[in-house]
């Protein structure tokens, strides 16, 4: 049985977890226009402006008819569409339908079939926030070094729900010892109440005093008594 709530209660905290960041997420997809809104530079083709691991983040809200020459945008390879870039936009080819060439910065020429020809189809993004060398901690987050992370946050989750099991239960035992204590000092505290057996309570002065004259009366009757008895037998 607490085995079973125990379970319950680290998918409880799963589910919680995993329904938090899923909100997160889809909150910033919505913020950003676009199905992921960061993206972490993987080669050196935009030194000195960006650095290897810097994190972009970027915006799907920036028309691909609006963009101008010298904005950095991330797109698709056009020649696969396997691979995503990061450039700088060089120069407008032609406008209908819209088609633009890119070159990264410390490349000597733009790439054909990698910087151009760039149309709305490969289009992601404009970058407007740059949050430099934070990309270090997606490396990290790779295999096996993720797994381990998740098996220790489970990890805490069920040392958690055992810990709140414990404190519940030694809850409950300390409440009823408690309850317990105090229905022995309430019977304690009314023994002072009760009358005293006469009985067996200690004799006092006037106890004895009031025996002797009683034991003093009954010897002055016996005389009397006895007088009486033989006056009868004559």
């Amino acid at each position: 049985m607490g085995k079973k709530s125990v379970s319950k209660g680290v998918i409880k905290d799963i589910v919680i977890v995993a329904v938090g960041v899923l909100v997160i997420w889809v909150g910033l997809q919505i913020a950003f226009g676009t199905q992921n809104p960061f993206y972490v530079v993987a080669s050196g083709s935009m030194i000195p402006v960006l650095e290897v691991y810097d994190v972009l983040i970027v915006s799907g809200h920036e028309p691909f008819e609006e963009l101008e020459v010298g904005d950095i945008i991330v797109f698709d390879r056009p020649s696969d569409h396997n691979r995503v870039i990061v450039h700088r936009v060089a120069s407008i080819l032609e406008e209908d339908p819209r088609t633009i060439r890119t070159k990264g910065d410390a490349n000597p020429a733009s790439i054909p079939g990698t910087d151009f020809p760039i149309t709305e189809e490969e289009y992601i993004g404009k970058v407007v926030y740059t949050l430099p060398q934070v990309g270090y901690v997606t490396q990290l987050l790779k295999p096996p070094i993720n797994y381990v992370i998740i098996a220790v946050v489970i990890g805490i989750m069920i040392v958690k729900q055992f810990t709140k099991r414990k404190n519940e239960k030694e809850s409950t035992i300390s409440d009823s010892v408690d309850s317990q204590n105090a229905d022995v000092v309430k019977e304690l505290s009314d023994i002072d109440k009760m009358d005293e057996d006469k009985e067996y309570s200690e004799p006092t002065e006037s106890n004895i005093m009031e025996r002797n004259d009683q034991e003093l009366e009954r010897k002055s009757d016996e005389p009397n008594q006895n007088k009486e008895k033989s006056e009868d037998k004559k």
